[in-house]
């Protein structure tokens, strides 16, 4: 007898948190934390200012300002990123965030792990099933988010 599964939230978190569970084993070794990595993947698509880079995270990851200004912190501090000053010929008032050589080295080193683990967690689903899954899933969290934005937390 088959157990017919329920897409929901349980069933989402289960699969969310046991994948991270694996993720922040693989990125231990590297000294970053989950969070750090969201920001080094955000920096990875180059300088940005530092209000850009505060909104990515926090929509992304759904924690407030202060927590990705101590990320950042964090990521200056360990060496893997610089926050620059303004340059009059940009136009731009506010500071930008850059990844440093560094940084870069460990960003990739964070892609390559995750490569390798969605190699195998993903490994034997059928194409379909694959997309079909992250179309559901991105509706899903499209309509978290649209959810979120009209209720004042």
């Amino acid at each position: 007898m088959s157990t017919v599964l329920t897409l929901n939230g349980q069933v989402i978190g289960q699969a969310h948190y046991a994948t991270r569970a694996l993720l922040e084993r693989a990125i231990g070794p590297l000294g970053v934390t989950f969070d750090q990595v969201v920001a080094l993947h955000a920096l990875a698509q180059g300088p940005v200012e530092r209000a850009h880079l505060t909104h990515r995270v926090t929509s992304t990851r759904k924690i407030d300002e202060s927590a990705v200004h101590q990320v950042v912190a964090q990521l200056v501090d360990a060496g893997l990123a610089q926050v620059d000053s303004p340059s009059p010929a940009s136009g731009g008032d506010e500071p930008r965030v850059a990844l440093t050589d560094t940084g870069r080295a460990t960003q990739r080193s964070v892609v390559a792990a995750v490569a390798d683990l969605s190699a195998r967690l993903y490994a034997d689903i059928p194409a379909d099933e694959a997309g079909t899954a992250a179309r559901v899933l991105t509706l899903v969290t499209e309509r978290a988010n649209a959810e979120l934005a009209a209720v004042p937390a």
